[in-house]
Protein backbone atom coordinates (compact mmCIF):
# COMPACT_ATOMS: atom_id res chain seq x y z
CA UNK A 1 0.00 0.00 0.00
CA UNK A 2 2.70 2.51 0.36
CA UNK A 3 4.11 1.65 -2.78
CA UNK A 4 0.40 2.38 -4.26
CA UNK A 5 0.17 5.63 -2.91
CA UNK A 6 4.18 6.38 -3.61
CA UNK A 7 3.13 5.47 -7.35
CA UNK A 8 -0.78 7.49 -7.32
CA UNK A 9 1.61 10.40 -6.16
CA UNK A 10 4.42 10.05 -8.67
CA UNK A 11 1.96 9.68 -11.44
CA UNK A 12 1.39 12.97 -11.14
CA UNK A 13 4.72 14.08 -10.71
CA UNK A 14 5.08 16.40 -13.77
CA UNK A 15 6.50 19.74 -12.80
CA UNK A 16 9.57 19.09 -11.64
CA UNK A 17 11.25 17.42 -15.03
CA UNK A 18 9.34 20.50 -17.21
CA UNK A 19 10.44 23.42 -14.62
CA UNK A 20 13.49 24.61 -16.14
CA UNK A 21 11.49 23.98 -19.87
CA UNK A 22 8.76 26.00 -18.45
CA UNK A 23 10.58 28.97 -17.30
CA UNK A 24 13.20 28.98 -20.22
CA UNK A 25 10.44 28.68 -23.06
CA UNK A 26 7.13 29.83 -21.55
CA UNK A 27 8.28 32.52 -19.33
CA UNK A 28 10.96 34.24 -20.87
CA UNK A 29 13.69 33.54 -18.04
CA UNK A 30 17.51 33.45 -18.94
CA UNK A 31 18.88 29.89 -18.38
CA UNK A 32 21.11 31.25 -15.51
CA UNK A 33 17.95 32.76 -13.16
CA UNK A 34 16.31 29.58 -13.77
CA UNK A 35 18.76 27.93 -13.15
CA UNK A 36 19.16 29.98 -9.50
CA UNK A 37 14.99 29.61 -8.92
CA UNK A 38 15.15 25.83 -9.61
CA UNK A 39 18.17 26.20 -6.67
CA UNK A 40 15.37 26.67 -4.31
CA UNK A 41 13.72 24.00 -5.05
CA UNK A 42 16.98 22.40 -3.41
CA UNK A 43 16.77 24.54 -0.19
CA UNK A 44 13.33 24.00 0.69
CA UNK A 45 14.28 20.01 0.02
CA UNK A 46 16.80 20.61 2.11
CA UNK A 47 14.83 22.26 4.79
CA UNK A 48 12.09 19.91 4.46
CA UNK A 49 14.14 16.71 5.40
CA UNK A 50 15.24 18.04 8.00
CA UNK A 51 11.88 18.87 9.39
CA UNK A 52 10.53 15.58 8.09
CA UNK A 53 13.00 13.58 9.95
CA UNK A 54 13.07 15.84 13.02
CA UNK A 55 9.37 15.79 13.56
CA UNK A 56 8.99 11.81 12.44
CA UNK A 57 10.85 10.98 14.99
CA UNK A 58 8.63 13.08 17.58
CA UNK A 59 4.53 12.90 16.02
CA UNK A 60 5.14 9.87 14.03
CA UNK A 61 5.41 8.89 10.12
CA UNK A 62 1.62 8.70 9.21
CA UNK A 63 0.95 12.16 10.47
CA UNK A 64 4.11 13.53 8.69
CA UNK A 65 2.97 11.82 5.55
CA UNK A 66 -0.78 12.91 5.60
CA UNK A 67 -0.23 16.53 6.28
CA UNK A 68 2.96 16.53 3.64
CA UNK A 69 0.32 14.94 1.07
CA UNK A 70 -2.61 17.15 1.87
CA UNK A 71 -0.91 20.35 2.47
CA UNK A 72 0.75 20.13 -1.34
CA UNK A 73 -2.57 20.05 -3.18
CA UNK A 74 -2.95 23.63 -3.00
CA UNK A 75 0.24 25.01 -3.20
CA UNK A 76 0.30 22.73 -6.74
CA UNK A 77 -2.69 24.62 -7.83
CA UNK A 78 -1.02 28.19 -6.72
CA UNK A 79 2.16 28.03 -8.91
CA UNK A 80 0.72 28.98 -12.32
CA UNK A 81 -0.14 32.65 -10.69
CA UNK A 82 3.32 33.29 -9.81
CA UNK A 83 5.09 35.02 -12.95
CA UNK A 84 7.50 36.93 -11.30
CA UNK A 85 11.24 35.28 -10.81
CA UNK A 86 10.78 36.69 -7.39
CA UNK A 87 7.04 35.01 -6.55
CA UNK A 88 7.94 31.98 -8.40
CA UNK A 89 11.13 31.40 -6.41
CA UNK A 90 9.03 32.13 -3.11
CA UNK A 91 6.53 29.65 -4.11
CA UNK A 92 8.31 26.90 -5.11
CA UNK A 93 10.49 26.65 -2.13
CA UNK A 94 7.01 26.71 0.05
CA UNK A 95 5.87 23.64 -1.59
CA UNK A 96 8.96 22.15 -2.14
CA UNK A 97 9.55 22.29 1.82
CA UNK A 98 6.02 20.35 2.57
CA UNK A 99 6.89 17.75 -0.57
CA UNK A 100 9.99 16.99 1.04
CA UNK A 101 8.99 16.30 4.65
CA UNK A 102 7.25 13.38 2.88
CA UNK A 103 10.32 11.50 1.90
CA UNK A 104 11.97 10.58 5.45
CA UNK A 105 9.08 9.94 7.06
CA UNK A 106 8.23 7.63 3.96
CA UNK A 107 11.63 6.05 4.27
CA UNK A 108 10.73 5.34 8.26
CA UNK A 109 7.37 3.49 7.36
CA UNK A 110 8.73 1.06 4.70
CA UNK A 111 11.96 0.33 7.80
CA UNK A 112 8.74 -0.31 10.13
CA UNK A 113 7.05 -2.61 7.97
CA UNK A 114 9.25 -4.33 5.82
CA UNK A 115 11.60 -7.68 7.45
CA UNK A 116 14.80 -7.15 8.27
CA UNK A 117 16.00 -9.47 5.40
CA UNK A 118 13.81 -7.84 2.80
CA UNK A 119 14.81 -4.15 3.59
CA UNK A 120 16.57 -3.44 -0.14
CA UNK A 121 13.74 -4.81 -1.58
CA UNK A 122 10.96 -3.26 -0.11
CA UNK A 123 12.78 0.14 -0.55
CA UNK A 124 13.46 -1.54 -4.06
CA UNK A 125 9.41 -1.85 -4.60
CA UNK A 126 9.07 1.87 -3.29
CA UNK A 127 11.32 3.17 -6.01
CA UNK A 128 9.57 0.97 -8.33
CA UNK A 129 6.47 2.62 -7.77
CA UNK A 130 7.99 5.84 -7.64
CA UNK A 131 9.49 5.00 -11.55
CA UNK A 132 6.37 3.32 -12.68
CA UNK A 133 4.64 6.80 -11.88
CA UNK A 134 8.21 8.61 -13.58
CA UNK A 135 7.10 6.75 -16.45
CA UNK A 136 3.54 7.77 -16.78
CA UNK A 137 4.02 11.08 -15.44
CA UNK A 138 6.50 13.17 -17.47
CA UNK A 139 5.30 11.03 -21.20
CA UNK A 140 2.05 12.78 -20.32
CA UNK A 141 3.29 16.33 -18.83
CA UNK A 142 5.03 16.42 -22.80
CA UNK A 143 1.67 15.90 -24.10
CA UNK A 144 0.05 18.28 -21.36
CA UNK A 145 2.66 21.14 -21.78
CA UNK A 146 2.30 21.49 -25.12
CA UNK A 147 -1.42 22.92 -24.88
CA UNK A 148 -0.84 24.43 -21.52
CA UNK A 149 1.64 24.23 -18.52
CA UNK A 150 -0.92 24.81 -16.17
CA UNK A 151 -2.37 21.16 -16.42
CA UNK A 152 0.96 19.96 -15.32
CA UNK A 153 0.05 21.90 -11.90
CA UNK A 154 -2.95 20.74 -11.46
CA UNK A 155 -2.11 17.04 -12.47
CA UNK A 156 0.31 17.15 -9.57
CA UNK A 157 -2.36 18.60 -7.32
CA UNK A 158 -5.47 15.80 -8.25
CA UNK A 159 -2.30 13.24 -7.88
CA UNK A 160 -1.20 14.27 -4.19
CA UNK A 161 -5.17 14.66 -3.14
CA UNK A 162 -5.87 11.06 -4.42
CA UNK A 163 -2.46 9.73 -2.56
CA UNK A 164 -3.21 11.28 0.37
CA UNK A 165 -6.96 10.07 0.92
CA UNK A 166 -5.62 6.89 -0.04
CA UNK A 167 -3.45 6.75 2.58
CA UNK A 168 -5.07 7.80 5.01
CA UNK A 169 -8.07 5.50 4.27
CA UNK A 170 -5.29 2.32 4.74
CA UNK A 171 -3.58 3.28 7.39
CA UNK A 172 -5.68 5.87 9.46
CA UNK A 173 -6.59 2.33 11.89
CA UNK A 174 -3.58 0.93 11.92
CA UNK A 175 -1.96 4.02 13.28
CA UNK A 176 -4.42 5.34 15.59
CA UNK A 177 -3.24 3.86 18.77
CA UNK A 178 0.26 4.52 18.61
CA UNK A 179 -0.88 8.22 18.15
CA UNK A 180 -2.52 8.73 20.64
CA UNK A 181 0.38 7.88 23.29
CA UNK A 182 3.22 10.35 21.44
CA UNK A 183 4.61 10.36 25.01
CA UNK A 184 6.27 6.90 24.67
CA UNK A 185 8.03 8.00 21.52
CA UNK A 186 9.59 10.72 22.95
CA UNK A 187 10.39 8.82 25.82
CA UNK A 188 12.17 6.44 23.39
CA UNK A 189 13.64 9.53 21.41
CA UNK A 190 15.62 10.77 24.51
CA UNK A 191 17.39 7.37 25.40
CA UNK A 192 18.85 7.63 22.00
CA UNK A 193 19.33 11.03 21.51
CA UNK A 194 23.29 10.31 22.13
CA UNK A 195 23.38 8.54 18.62
CA UNK A 196 22.53 11.87 16.73
CA UNK A 197 23.38 11.61 13.09
CA UNK A 198 24.55 14.94 12.94
CA UNK A 199 27.69 14.11 15.29
CA UNK A 200 27.90 10.73 13.79
CA UNK A 201 31.79 11.32 11.79
CA UNK A 202 31.32 8.43 9.54
CA UNK A 203 27.95 8.58 8.69
CA UNK A 204 28.58 12.10 7.29
CA UNK A 205 31.23 11.13 4.98
CA UNK A 206 29.24 9.07 3.93
CA UNK A 207 26.97 11.73 3.42
CA UNK A 208 28.73 13.49 1.82
CA UNK A 209 29.64 11.54 -0.73
CA UNK A 210 25.83 10.85 -1.37
CA UNK A 211 25.70 14.77 -1.74
CA UNK A 212 28.28 14.50 -4.25
CA UNK A 213 26.32 11.48 -6.34
CA UNK A 214 22.78 13.50 -6.26
CA UNK A 215 24.54 16.45 -7.66
CA UNK A 216 25.68 14.22 -10.67
CA UNK A 217 22.69 11.91 -11.06
CA UNK A 218 19.90 15.15 -10.49
CA UNK A 219 20.79 17.08 -13.59
CA UNK A 220 18.57 14.68 -14.74
CA UNK A 221 15.59 17.23 -13.86
CA UNK A 222 17.34 20.18 -14.69
CA UNK A 223 20.52 20.82 -17.18
CA UNK A 224 19.20 17.23 -18.91
CA UNK A 225 15.87 18.43 -20.36
CA UNK A 226 17.53 21.64 -20.74
CA UNK A 227 19.94 20.17 -23.65
CA UNK A 228 17.40 17.99 -24.58
CA UNK A 229 15.62 21.00 -26.34
CA UNK A 230 18.59 23.59 -26.75
CA UNK A 231 21.37 21.24 -28.15
CA UNK A 232 19.68 18.03 -29.35
CA UNK A 233 16.24 19.70 -30.34
CA UNK A 234 13.88 17.54 -29.14
CA UNK A 235 9.96 18.21 -28.95
CA UNK A 236 8.71 18.59 -25.66
CA UNK A 237 6.79 15.57 -26.32
CA UNK A 238 9.97 13.56 -27.09
CA UNK A 239 11.73 14.98 -23.91
CA UNK A 240 8.50 13.07 -22.35
CA UNK A 241 8.81 10.17 -24.19
CA UNK A 242 12.83 9.48 -22.90
CA UNK A 243 11.57 10.18 -19.54
CA UNK A 244 8.78 7.71 -19.33
CA UNK A 245 11.24 5.62 -21.12
CA UNK A 246 13.68 5.55 -17.93
CA UNK A 247 11.06 5.14 -15.38
CA UNK A 248 9.70 2.24 -17.64
CA UNK A 249 13.27 0.83 -17.70
CA UNK A 250 13.61 0.87 -13.82
CA UNK A 251 10.41 -0.37 -13.09
CA UNK A 252 11.35 -3.72 -15.90
CA UNK A 253 14.59 -3.73 -14.17
CA UNK A 254 15.24 -2.93 -11.06
CA UNK A 255 13.92 -5.85 -8.57
CA UNK A 256 16.08 -8.48 -10.62
CA UNK A 257 19.10 -6.07 -10.89
CA UNK A 258 18.91 -5.55 -6.97
CA UNK A 259 18.19 -9.03 -6.23
CA UNK A 260 21.57 -10.00 -8.45
CA UNK A 261 23.61 -7.17 -6.49
CA UNK A 262 22.67 -8.51 -2.90
CA UNK A 263 23.74 -12.13 -4.02
CA UNK A 264 26.57 -11.42 -5.74
CA UNK A 265 28.00 -8.04 -4.87
CA UNK A 266 28.80 -6.34 -1.78
CA UNK A 267 27.06 -2.90 -1.01
CA UNK A 268 30.41 -1.01 -1.53
CA UNK A 269 31.10 -2.74 -4.57
CA UNK A 270 27.31 -2.22 -6.02
CA UNK A 271 27.65 1.66 -5.42
CA UNK A 272 31.14 1.40 -7.10
CA UNK A 273 29.19 0.27 -10.26
CA UNK A 274 26.07 2.10 -9.56
CA UNK A 275 28.25 5.61 -9.64
CA UNK A 276 30.27 4.84 -12.33
CA UNK A 277 27.50 3.64 -15.06
CA UNK A 278 25.52 7.35 -13.89
CA UNK A 279 29.11 9.24 -14.91
CA UNK A 280 29.96 6.87 -18.04
CA UNK A 281 25.98 7.82 -19.30
CA UNK A 282 26.96 11.75 -19.11
CA UNK A 283 30.24 11.60 -20.06
CA UNK A 284 29.06 10.55 -23.46
CA UNK A 285 26.81 13.13 -24.12
CA UNK A 286 30.16 15.81 -24.70
CA UNK A 287 30.73 13.50 -27.78
CA UNK A 288 27.81 12.64 -29.76
CA UNK A 289 24.14 13.12 -29.37
CA UNK A 290 22.24 11.63 -31.54
CA UNK A 291 18.52 9.49 -30.61
CA UNK A 292 20.23 6.17 -30.23
CA UNK A 293 23.32 7.73 -27.94
CA UNK A 294 20.63 9.87 -25.74
CA UNK A 295 18.66 6.27 -25.27
CA UNK A 296 22.02 4.58 -24.74
CA UNK A 297 22.74 6.82 -22.27
CA UNK A 298 19.43 7.05 -20.60
CA UNK A 299 19.77 3.19 -20.53
CA UNK A 300 23.21 3.54 -18.37
CA UNK A 301 21.98 5.58 -16.10
CA UNK A 302 18.43 3.83 -15.42
CA UNK A 303 21.02 0.92 -14.59
CA UNK A 304 23.19 2.82 -12.25
CA UNK A 305 20.68 4.35 -10.39
CA UNK A 306 19.09 1.20 -9.42
CA UNK A 307 22.46 -0.13 -8.08
CA UNK A 308 23.06 3.27 -6.07
CA UNK A 309 19.62 4.74 -5.10
CA UNK A 310 17.82 1.95 -2.92
CA UNK A 311 21.29 0.88 -1.60
CA UNK A 312 22.17 4.28 -0.27
CA UNK A 313 18.67 3.83 1.78
CA UNK A 314 19.52 0.88 3.40
CA UNK A 315 22.71 1.13 4.51
CA UNK A 316 21.19 4.63 6.26
CA UNK A 317 18.75 2.28 7.76
CA UNK A 318 21.78 -0.09 8.91
CA UNK A 319 23.66 3.18 10.27
CA UNK A 320 20.59 3.78 12.55
CA UNK A 321 19.24 2.88 15.93
CA UNK A 322 16.00 1.47 16.41
CA UNK A 323 14.89 4.92 17.53
CA UNK A 324 16.22 7.83 15.52
CA UNK A 325 15.50 6.31 12.10
CA UNK A 326 13.46 9.13 10.90
CA UNK A 327 16.83 11.48 12.25
CA UNK A 328 18.90 9.24 9.88
CA UNK A 329 17.03 9.37 7.12
CA UNK A 330 16.18 13.14 7.43
CA UNK A 331 20.22 13.48 7.31
CA UNK A 332 20.39 11.30 4.71
CA UNK A 333 17.48 12.61 2.50
CA UNK A 334 19.48 16.52 3.34
CA UNK A 335 22.46 15.36 1.93
CA UNK A 336 20.61 14.60 -1.46
CA UNK A 337 18.30 17.51 -1.22
CA UNK A 338 21.70 19.97 -1.00
CA UNK A 339 21.54 18.80 -4.49
CA UNK A 340 18.66 20.16 -6.01
CA UNK A 341 20.44 23.78 -4.48
CA UNK A 342 23.66 23.03 -5.97
CA UNK A 343 23.12 20.81 -9.36
CA UNK A 344 20.60 23.39 -11.21
CA UNK A 345 23.16 27.03 -10.39
CA UNK A 346 26.00 25.19 -11.24
CA UNK A 347 24.72 22.77 -14.04
CA UNK A 348 23.25 25.70 -16.04
CA UNK A 349 25.73 27.87 -15.17
CA UNK A 350 28.75 25.36 -16.52
CA UNK A 351 26.47 24.84 -19.54
CA UNK A 352 25.82 28.50 -20.66
CA UNK A 353 29.64 30.10 -19.81
CA UNK A 354 31.80 26.35 -20.74
CA UNK A 355 29.40 24.90 -22.95
CA UNK A 356 27.65 20.98 -22.32
CA UNK A 357 30.65 19.37 -23.45
CA UNK A 358 32.30 20.50 -20.58
CA UNK A 359 29.67 19.84 -18.37
CA UNK A 360 29.30 16.11 -18.88
CA UNK A 361 32.82 15.43 -19.02
CA UNK A 362 33.30 17.35 -15.37
CA UNK A 363 30.26 14.96 -14.52
CA UNK A 364 32.25 11.92 -15.38
CA UNK A 365 34.92 12.43 -13.89
CA UNK A 366 33.43 13.70 -11.02
CA UNK A 367 31.99 10.34 -10.72
CA UNK A 368 34.85 8.57 -10.49
CA UNK A 369 36.14 9.82 -7.89
CA UNK A 370 32.77 9.39 -5.95
CA UNK A 371 32.60 5.67 -6.83
CA UNK A 372 36.04 5.93 -5.03
CA UNK A 373 34.70 7.10 -2.19
CA UNK A 374 31.86 5.03 -1.62
CA UNK A 375 34.13 1.95 -1.99
CA UNK A 376 36.35 2.49 0.77
CA UNK A 377 33.83 4.53 3.26
CA UNK A 378 30.79 2.25 2.97
CA UNK A 379 33.14 -0.73 4.92
CA UNK A 380 34.76 1.66 7.53
CA UNK A 381 31.16 3.34 8.31
CA UNK A 382 29.58 -0.24 8.90
CA UNK A 383 32.26 -2.24 10.58
CA UNK A 384 31.83 -2.68 13.90
CA UNK A 385 28.84 -0.42 14.00
CA UNK A 386 27.81 -1.37 17.82
CA UNK A 387 31.25 0.30 18.64
CA UNK A 388 31.77 3.18 16.19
Amino acid sequence: MLALVMLINRAGSMVLPFLGVYMTGHLHFSIENSGIILSFFGIGSVLGSWLGGLITDKIGEYRVQSLSLLLSVPLFCLIPLFKTEVGLAAIILIQSIVSETFRPANSVAITKYAKPENITRAFSLNRMAVNLGFSIGPALGGILSAISYEFLFFSNALAALLAGLMYIRFFGKRNKQALLKPKKVKEAIAVKKENSPYRDGKFLMYSFFCMLFAICFFQLFSTLTIFYKDTAHLSQQNIGYILGYSGFLIVLLEMGFVQIAEKYFSLAFTLLIGTLLCGISYAMLAFDYSILTLIVSMTLLCIGEIWTLPFMSTITALRSGENNKGAYMGMNGIAVALAFIITPYVGTMTADQLGFSTLWIGTGVLAVGIAAGFYFVIPWMLKKKAGS
